[in-house]
């Protein structure tokens, strides 16, 4: 993408301290279409030829448009953006130059903090990107203009980073959707997305939206959360990890389920690590999201209607077309409709070892969303026949929760055994045991139930044996 259309799509003023922006400021040109030669007229047109002596001769606010515009007037506007050090080196070139020209006097942290806020407005997301660029930040929250939240360690704080005005978010928005094919506008109020690195990105405008254009962003850690480093957050068991990694072994299909924010995708990607590496993976999601780390993967990416109301690509769809592609494995991002019933049909049509996710608070309620679900498919089934359908394509059900200290563990992980007439019977194979609270964090281990699963054979079938201690049988249990 050139820098032109990137400042068309983004261009406006950087992410000041909240309450450094007076009322009566100035709000930041936007970014406009044209061609590059009225566009440059345009730019050229803004240029402040008054000098600015200090930062003294104006507000912190106005000193930063003022250079930030002359800065867009001299930068070439067909510079590749793509080439984000080589282009960030010429932005300081020239922001190190006009500050000289116009004799502006900064100490050395007004102006590194100019900088980097000027470069974010071009080259990232604004205000946003010092918080993207903290790896301790899970989640960002923009309610508006004016209040902008996050999540670290599981709970929520306000930070003073702001933006000017609703249109200032909604640049920040177009630029992160337009890149991916998408749009959100008063007909399309809504919007999934992602960024580069794969974070997952959802934004609400007005009419909807009462309180103003509303972003939240997933954010996914650079380095991807190992099998060590959940049992050393004590999120699951070695035992558990061991019994799980045989069962994606030995192809059986398992279905992760959990609340909002429970951390069932990072689970998926774990799980998925242990799928081998000679094994052909279709991947289906809304927003792009997982990251394996195999070699033969396909990644299918739904996608929304046009402003026509044409073109959709529903995640049924991706999943019906991915059994034409010659899958050994099919993992499924989210289920949350109808899909659900061509999913369960995949599983038990030679797709083992097949994996995905579905919001439910427990084993059992994931199996009732499921079956509610595939009746959202459309097709009129007796829901014996879906029971039937789930009992013998699901082998296993792990359970992920949210904790009220903000930690996420694996609380359960249960076998779907068969059927008992019309009831699906299930097994805990490990449970979550809860030992108490110390200093506001909870204390407890998942722990084996000293059951053995059905479906032992296939695991041994594939050359896997699991010695009896990981199931708890043979140790003492202390009381």
């Amino acid at each position: 993408m050139s820098l032109l259309k990137r400042i068309e799509q983004g261009q406006g003023g950087g992410g000041q301290q909240s309450g450094s922006t007076p009322p009566s400021a100035p709000q930041p040109p936007a970014g406009g279409g044209g061609d590059n030669n009225s566009r440059l007229s345009s730019m050229q047109a803004r240029r402040v030829s008054a000098p600015i002596t200090s930062p003294q001769a104006g507000t912190y606010f106005d000193l930063k448009t003022r250079v930030q515009n002359k800065l867009l007037a001299e930068i070439d506007p067909s510079m590749d953006i793509s080439k984000t050090e080589e282009v960030k080196k010429t932005i300081q070139d020239l922001f190190e130059q006009i500050l000289a020209e116009e004799n502006i006097v900064l100490s050395r942290p007004e102006r590194a903090r100019l900088f980097e806020q000027i470069a974010a407005e071009i080259l990232g997301l604004g205000p946003l990107q010092t918080l993207l660029e903290d790896d301790t930040i899970t989640e960002i929250m923009v309610n508006g203009p004016k209040n902008i939240y996050i999540e670290r360690k599981g709970k929520l704080h306000r930070v003073p980073v702001t933006f000017e005005s609703n249109d200032h978010v909604m640049r920040i928005i177009d630029r992160i959707v337009a890149p991916l094919g998408r749009r959100i506008d008063e007909s399309s109020p809504y919007v999934d997305a992602r960024l580069q690195d794969g974070s997952r990105v959802n934004a609400v405008i007005p009419p909807i939206s009462l309180v103003g254009p509303v972003l939240t962003i997933r954010k996914f850690s650079k380095n991807p959360i190992s099998v060590e480093q959940m049992i050393q957050f004590g999120s699951i068991s070695q035992e558990a990890v061991q019994f799980l990694k045989a069962c994606v072994e030995a192809r059986l299909n398992i279905i992760i389920s959990g609340g909002t924010g429970s951390g069932k995708t990072t689970l998926l990607n774990i799980l998925s690590s242990f799928i081998p590496a000679d094994e052909r993976i279709v991947t289906i999601e809304n927003a792009a999201e997982l990251q394996l780390r195999q070699e033969h993967v396909v990644t299918l990416e739904s996608r929304p209607p046009n402003i026509e109301g044409r073109g959709e690509i529903t995640i049924r769809d991706l999943v019906i077309n991915s059994l034409r592609m010659r899958p050994e494995r099919i993992i499924v991002g989210e289920c949350r409709s109808g899909e659900t019933l061509d999913m369960l049909q995949a599983m038990n049509t030679g797709h083992d070892g097949s994996m995905t996710t579905a919001h439910a608070n427990t084993p059992r309620d994931a199996l009732s969303r499921i079956e509610t679900m595939c009746l959202m498919a459309g097709m009129d089934l007796p829901v014996r026949a879906i029971r039937e359908q789930m009992s013998s394509a699901v082998d296993l059900i792990c359970q992920q929760e949210r904790m009220r200290d903000g930690t996420r563990k694996v609380t359960a992980v249960t076998e779907v055994s068969g059927m008992e007439g019309d009831v699906i019977t299930m097994t805990d194979i490990f449970v979550f045991e809860q030992a108490g609270v110390e200093n506001g964090r909870i204390v407890g281990r998942l722990r084996p139930t000293g059951l053995r699963p059905k479906f032992m054979d296939k695991i041994e079938s594939a050359g896997i044996h699991l010695p009896p201690s990981i199931f708890g049988i043979g140790e003492r249990r202390r009381f």
